[in-house]
């Protein structure tokens, strides 16, 4: 019988991200408590989210109306890279990026964790920024699923191309 595997990777939903950015900024548009503070969400690049508003407690609920609507969607806050406030001229701003993809530490430390504790006979290799998993057993694919999903990593973690 030949090896089930699965793939283990970092993405961003590009579309659910741009969905939660829309409604937030539909959102503090309307709310009473944005009224003239000039708040506003928008991209800023392809991988960069910028938040400006006229004082620092303002940016900071952008920003969590922002996570709100990101959680609604499903969609981890561990993609976010949010920076400290900084005052430039009259506003305060926010910058924040979107992580993704698996670093090379955190590859090895995924391979190194499922090798330590993981069922016998799964092998693990590292492919650019994702990690494919492969067994003889898919009881014992599963068993690993359980065991990454279990540990709290930096990075946001889905399993894709199970077969």
């Amino acid at each position: 019988m030949a090896d089930s595997s699965f793939d283990i990777v970092s993405k961003i939903d590009r579309q659910e991200v741009d969905n939660a950015l829309s409604q937030a900024a539909r959102e503090i548009s309307q709310r009473y408590d944005f009224k003239g503070t000039g708040a506003e969400i928008k991209w800023s690049g392809d991988d960069g989210i910028e938040i400006s508003a006229n004082a620092e407690d303002r940016a900071n609920a952008v920003l969590d109306v922002f996570k709100e609507k990101l959680i609604k969607r499903q969609q981890s806050l561990k993609i976010l890279d949010a920076g400290d406030p900084r005052a430039s001229g009259r506003e305060t701003k926010i910058s924040i990026a979107l992580k993704e993809g698996i670093s090379t530490e955190d590859a090895k430390k995924v391979g190194k964790l499922i090798r330590d504790e993981g069922p016998k006979g799964v092998k693990v290799q590292v492919q650019g920024d994702e990690l494919r998993i492969s067994s003889k057993k898919r009881d014992d694919l599963q068993a690993v699923q359980q065991l990454v999903k279990s540990q709290d990593y930096e990075f946001a973690v889905q399993f894709t191309n199970y077969r």
